[in-house]
């Protein structure tokens, strides 16, 4: 097993490194090293997956700096019923989802600024079903979406809220949990038993909405950096 490695890339990080999250036979500090020693200098992201105290210092003694906690909040299912009539996405809603999508994460820095050419490459993947991709309109506009995945790959099978948004323009109106659940709703009807979901751990307001539902902390994906002149 070796370390994830992309790069050289445009943007914050010439290079970027994944430790994954099965590494029992991994030698974390060696790997970490290795890896270092065949790339040029530039910014350096490591991710560190399912982060545990060992790996952490590994990464502190390296000179790596933390600087942001991704947390996997897993619940039961079926949840509670989510009110909400939604319908699934058709290729035509993919402007006005496009629109919403970076109004809401206008200040994230993978899902900001998606073009059509990135959604439509993710929606060519063997996975991608439009109807777990479950779309809220107020009257005709658009305002909130829930894009649902199953992991097919894990036994049992596991379904992701991979992406769920409400358009500022109506934050504040109580959207974010009936959204939420309407996307679990359409999971547990597919007859999966868990549902799983990654919010970044100081989203307050989101971390709040999810306690509510019943989601509980599964486990720590932990992202450094290393300034490398």
């Amino acid at each position: 097993m070796t370390l994830d490695v992309a790069g050289p890339t445009p943007g914050p990080f010439r290079w970027s490194i994944v430790v994954p999250e099965t590494r029992s036979t991994l030698d974390i500090h060696a790997e970490i090293v290795s890896t270092l020693a065949a790339l040029d200098r530039g910014p350096v992201q490591l991710w560190i997956r399912d982060v545990d105290d060992k790996a952490d210092a590994v990464a502190t003694a390296l000179g790596f700096r933390q600087y942001r906690d991704l947390w996997q909040l897993r619940c039961p299912l079926p949840n509670q019923p989510s009110g909400l009539a939604t319908s699934a996405y058709t290729p035509d809603d993919l402007g006005e989802f496009l629109g919403v999508n970076n109004r809401a994460f206008h200040w994230h820095p993978e899902q900001g600024g998606l073009t059509p050419e990135a959604v439509e490459a993710t929606m060519a993947e063997p996975w991608f079903d439009p109807e777990g991709f479950r779309l809220y309109r107020d009257g005709r506009a658009l305002v909130g979406f829930c894009w649902t995945k199953i992991h097919r790959d894990i036994e049992p099978n596991l379904g992701e809220i991979y992406v769920i948004a409400i358009d500022p323009s109506h934050h504040g109106q109580g959207l974010g949990r009936p959204m939420t659940l309407a996307g679990l709703e359409w999971l547990a009807a597919q007859g999966l038993e868990h549902g799983m979901l990654y919010v970044e751990s100081d989203n307050q307001p989101a971390n709040a909405t999810y306690a509510a539902i019943g989601f509980s902390r599964h486990h720590t994906d932990r992202a450094y950096e290393l300034e490398w002149p």
